[in-house]
């Protein structure tokens, strides 16, 4: 048994669930699928109490930055994540030893894990931060039993103190293995970090003195690990934590449900690790599990829901029922409070009955029916999903189909709270993208509805979608194509942009991706630069894909047939223009700067490895200040360091000690690139060159037109590059469906160019850019006749694909569009799949 082992074992375990959820609209909706004529069928409404777990008497010391001032006082919120970390919190006042220090005694469950976080209540209240400014989300406490937890405040989201910090360093090992593990949470002093594939963890900002210090898997595949750790001022205290796995044992959920609930509708469960829905995310409106990553119970003949799933022995389960996610139609007790149910998993296979006693969270409000009619150019494979406004716009939830075009939604709670609210519908769970063209965009008023104590039946049309109005298809005309080597690349790279959802629409994505005739499939993980000095670049839940959810998307595309290519690229605050201008880069910042890329992209040589993904790409147009010789977006030197070039060569060289398959460099087409190439490229396998020029600045210019500056591009700046280094070149081709986009420049209205990423989804519409899905087509055309007449070209990738959902957008996506038919003609005679 090795390291890889668990990896595997998580990878398959957890794509298991992904393929049960993907099965979710095939469920025969409204009506129950066993018949309504035996008396069997009523729900079983005996519901056994649950018997409370022994608790620990577990007393926590917090020390303050500074006194309390007079009319203020001190609580430590307990959380709970699967309804939503602002959303059910239990708070326990403390008292104070003395003016710093504050204590509270709470009785947690034995082997809980609990998080928490401290709030400060005067005037109003207000939360703890890092020494760094960044929100303590929640500590973590594993309640193994009675005992103290000491914690320090650093900082008070409305204050800021100067004191003295330091830094946890160290890495996460499998204790039977000894080999590292990724995407383990490690946590101290409210500071997060997720692990990488060496294992390695970093938490800096750290206020001195004894910090409490917890490894948790996010997936409960290895027993927590706890313990005290030292910090001194400016020091870095290395550890290494070695974490136990844990077996799996089947867990089987079969549980009543109310009467009035609609025959047939799906019943999830919502709970606190990955395989129950949990992102570990701050997702729309303070909710952190997501519907699409749920499992889904089956009906059973007696009317009940079961579902057996296989959990990490000695996991600490919270969990809940929900027809929609942890917060709406999710169960209520009798009294109408949360239902949060506990579960430590034991060590043989066991069987829960549970009963929802009822999805109402008050009897002075009713259940509302939603009703919708979507238009008939909706995709037969889409789903419908309905939104709600309480107290901001939340996750979307999965509709239940009718059939012709038609999908329903009845909402139980909560509604006692709710008064007037707003509603809308999107398409995939796409909402601020793929929406109802009568809400759309990212802050719509929306539909209004309103409760009552009667029953409601809100009937709905949509008219059209935005983005989707009028879907045509486009006229294709024939070329003499030459077909290409085994080895030609036809392919498709999605754009980095993430949100937990998308993976329950890859394997959508890449069906479409293959259906055109793809051969490649390109997926762009990122990680997230949360702060320019200190340089940090981790990975962000929500923002960025975990480990896993990479790891299942490769084996998704891979299960098609696709070949992967890996291009991690690094994801900025604000802009890469921003990012580099603000950065400091002194001699320091740079060195700080080429250790945070190598373990990123040597965090994916490992998953590319691991998952046998057969192309690794390094660089990106974001990279450009990073190179020998670098620029700024101004124009300005980068002040890159003098031995630039030794850093990206020794980056190049671990990447292959991790990783066997190819590595390419990618770079954007400039001048300067062509003509001085920079000699680590003689360290690559390829090049993988970023494609947006200019093809013609006239708007009466023709596909021959396109065609003919292509060639000539390719033939005096391309070719010579690739005769000198001898490597193989491929085109990352990106043209937005937007009047203009020949140019290679869309005017900004400031004197300068709109960035094309700017037209992407899920960011805001640019009113003053013009559509035009015709010239993205013609564009694609013209390029592809231009690599046709070229056999030194090795291949053809078009970039940016929005993966969860069609759009015939703006952006630089060809999902659905007429581009995407351009290539559905070309790529299978280029690869002498079609004569």
């Amino acid at each position: 048994m090795n390291g890889k082992f668990f990896t595997s074992r998580r990878v398959i375990s957890v794509a298991i669930l992904v393929a049960f959820l993907a099965q979710a609209c095939t469920i025969s909706l409204l009506e129950n699928p066993f018949g309504s004529s035996s008396s069997t069928q009523e729900p079983v409404e005996v519901i056994p109490s649950a018997t409370p777990y022994p608790v620990a008497q577990t007393t926590f010391i917090v020390t303050l930055p500074e006194p309390l001032q007079g009319n203020e006082t001190l609580s430590i919120a307990v959380l709970d994540e699967v309804t939503g970390l602002s959303l059910n919190a239990t708070h326990y006042p403390m008292s104070a030893r003395d003016s710093l220090t504050y204590t509270a005694t709470l009785p947690l469950p034995y082997n809980s894990i609990v998080k928490y976080h401290y709030i400060r209540r005067g005037a109003s209240q207000v939360s703890e931060d890092s020494s760094l400014g960044a929100v303590v989300r929640y500590r973590l406490h594993h309640a193994v039993g009675p005992g103290e937890v000491q914690d320090i405040i650093a900082d008070w989201s409305d204050k800021t103190y100067a004191r003295p910090t330091g830094t946890i360093l160290g890495q996460v090992f499998n204790a039977n293995t000894g080999s590292p593990i990724p995407g383990i949470l490690v946590s101290a002093g409210g500071v997060q970090h997720i692990t990488d594939s060496m294992g390695r963890f970093e938490l800096t900002g750290l206020p001195i003195g004894t910090q409490q210090l917890i490894a948790y898997s996010l997936d409960g595949m290895y027993q927590p690990f706890q313990q005290g750790a030292t910090v001194a001022e400016g020091k870095t205290t290395i550890v290494d934590l070695r974490v136990v796995p844990s077996r799996l044992v089947n867990v089987t959920f079969i549980v009543s449900v109310p009467k009035d609930t609609v025959p047939g509708v799906p019943v999830r469960i919502a709970g606190n690790i990955l395989q129950l829905g949990n992102t570990f995310a701050d997702l729309l409106g303070g909710v952190s599990v997501n519907t699409d990553r749920m499992p889904i119970m089956s009906l059973q003949p007696d009317g009940r829901y079961a579902i057996t799933l296989g959990l990490p022995v000695g996991a600490h389960i919270q969990y809940k029922y929900t027809l929609g996610d942890g917060f709406w139609n999710a169960e209520h007790k009798a009294t109408g409070e949360w239902n949060l149910r506990e579960l430590i998993v034991p060590e043989q296979d066991i069987t829960l009955e549970d009963g929802v006693a009822t999805w109402l969270a008050a009897t002075n409000s009713a259940p509302i029916l939603f009703e919708a009619a979507v238009p008939s150019v909706t995709p037969p494979g889409d789903i419908i999903y309905i939104q709600f406004n309480a107290f901001g716009w939340m996750e979307p939830i999965p509709m239940w189909p009718l059939g012709n075009n038609r999908w329903a939604y009845k909402l139980y709670g909560p509604l006692n709270f709710l008064g007037s609210f707003a509603y809308r519908y999107c398409r995939n769970g796409q909402c601020g993208s793929a929406d109802d063209n009568q809400t759309a965009g990212a802050s719509p008023s929306g539909r209004q509805a309103s409760t009552s104590l009667l029953g409601q039946d809100i009937k709905d049309t949509v008219g059209s979608w935005k983005w989707f109005e009028n879907p045509e298809p486009p006229t294709l005309v024939g070329a003499n194509i030459t077909p290409r080597a085994s080895t030609f690349v036809a392919g498709v790279e999605y754009q980095p942009a993430y949100h937990p959802n998308y993976s329950y629409y890859a394997p959508q994505a890449f069906a479409n991706t293959k259906a055109i005739g793809s051969n490649l499939a390109v997926l762009s993980p990122t990680w997230t630069h949360t702060s320019i000095s200190p340089l940090r670049l981790e990975t962000v839940p929500g923002q960025d894909p975990l480990w896993i959810d990479s790891a299942i998307m490769i084996s998704q595309a891979r299960a098609l047939g696709l070949n992967v290519a890996l291009f991690p690229t690094p994801r900025f605050p604000a802009s890469p223009s921003d990012f580099w201008l603000d950065a400091p880069r002194d001699a320091q910042w740079w060195q700080t700067w080429f250790t945070r890329y190598r373990a990123f992209a040597v965090n994916y040589a490992d998953l590319a490895s691991q998952t046998g993904a057969q192309i690794l790409i390094l660089g990106g147009d974001w990279a450009a200040p990073a190179v020998p010789g670098g620029t700024l977006p101004d124009g300005n030197p980068s002040n890159t360091p003098a031995d630039v070039e030794a850093q990206w060569r020794a980056i190049i060289q671990d990447v292959r000690g991790h990783f066997k398959g190819q590595v390419f460099w990618a770079m954007p087409h400039t001048q300067s690139n062509l003509e001085t190439p920079v000699n680590f490229l003689l360290d690559v396998d390829g090049i993988y060159l970023l494609w947006s020029i200019p093809l013609s600045t006239s708007q009466s210019a023709t596909k021959s037109d396109y065609a003919n500056e292509a060639g000539r591009v390719l033939d005096n700046e391309v070719a010579p590059l690739a005769s000198l280094l001898g490597k193989p070149v491929i085109l990352g081709v990106a043209y937005p469906s937007a009047a203009g986009a020949q140019t290679g420049c869309i005017p900004n209205g400031a004197g300068g160019c709109f960035d094309f990423s700017d037209l992407s989804r899920p960011k805001a519409d640019v009113p003053a850019v013009s559509l035009n899905l015709q010239t993205q087509a013609d564009i694609y055309e013209a390029m592809l006749t231009a690599v046709n007449a070229r056999s030194w070209i090795s291949g053809f990738v078009s970039r940016g694909y929005f993966m969860p959902v069609a759009l015939q957008d703006k952006s630089t996506s060809i999902f659905s569009k007429p581009a995407a038919d351009i290539l559905w003609y070309w790529y299978p005679r280029l690869l002498g799949i079609v004569q």
